[in-house]
């Protein structure tokens, strides 16, 4: 079977999209792991499936390169945005996830703003194996917990050189204390308005940006009174803004690329 897709990124957090529309779903656990491997396969941090849906431009299933299923991704969200807009030459498109519906707009510069929906704090929400306080968790470095659709974990550092992400990231991930594991973030505040954001990502490894963490990073910085409503938040691969008013909708802005699109060869 030949599978079409689209490579792009965000910043150099990669992605692969899979459009599926009007025909069967052609991923599974099995195709998204053979597709994520980066030496046998495309390659990417998560894939995006498009499909079609009742009450949006698309529904998004997204997996991780390990072949888990993920709720949400921030990035590959854009991509899907990018790639729906261009196609029926419009600003704005509506996704449909199981994180529930992302509304989607092209920025005056061009970057994706997405509506990520409202943060989730509940131990059960993220969740955690037992009722602790999400603020800070009973871990060494007394991180924060929250949940965007997928759970993160975010410590606050006083430099990220110090930290042995490919270390520190796998044994937080896979702590006890998360039964579906967690994404992991190092932050380093540079001021109220500006952190740098190192990332272990829960099935891909270290990435050089991510939507979704970056997300839970400032929402965690926030609830800390570390940080204002809006932020900038530097990664490896370049920046995105992410704006919470504390109480609502998370919003990330920020750009995507394509790569290029080709087929691949299945079973």
């Amino acid at each position: 079977m030949q599978l079409s897709f689209h490579k792009m990124h965000a910043n150099g957090d990669d992605f692969v999209i899979v459009d599926a529309r009007n025909s069967a779903n052609p991923v599974t656990s099995a195709v998204a792991r053979c597709m994520g491997d980066r030496n046998r396969g495309v390659g990417f941090n998560q894939l995006a499936v498009l499909l079609d849906c009742d009450d949006a431009d698309a529904r998004v299933m997204f997996w991780n390169a390990d072949g888990s299923a993920l709720d949400v991704c921030g990035s590959a969200t854009r991509g899907a945005a990018d790639l729906l807009m261009r196609q029926a030459n419009v600003s704005s498109v509506v996704l449909r996830t199981n994180r529930g519906l992302l509304t989607c707009e092209r920025v005056s510069n061009g970057d994706i703003c997405v509506a990520m929906g409202v943060p989730l704090f509940g131990w059960s929400d993220i969740p955690l194996v037992q009722e602790l306080d999400s603020a800070v968790l009973p871990l060494a470095g007394s991180p924060a917990a929250c949940s965007m659709g997928n759970p993160h974990c975010t410590y606050f550092v006083d430099d990220l050189a110090t930290i042995d992400i490919a270390t520190v990231g796998p044994a937080i991930e896979t702590n006890a204390l998360f039964p579906l594991k967690t994404n992991v973030h190092f932050v380093q505040i540079i001021d109220r308005t500006h952190i740098r954001l190192r990332i272990w990502e829960r099935g891909a490894g270290i990435a050089l940006g991510s939507g979704s963490c970056s997300c839970g990073a400032v929402v965690n910085g926030i609830r800390r009174g570390l940080l204002d409503s809006t932020v900038e938040v530097e990664c490896d691969g370049g920046s995105v803004t992410v704006q919470w008013d504390g109480v609502g909708t998370v919003f990330l802005v920020g750009p995507v690329e394509a790569s290029f699109s080709g087929t691949m060869s299945q079973g």
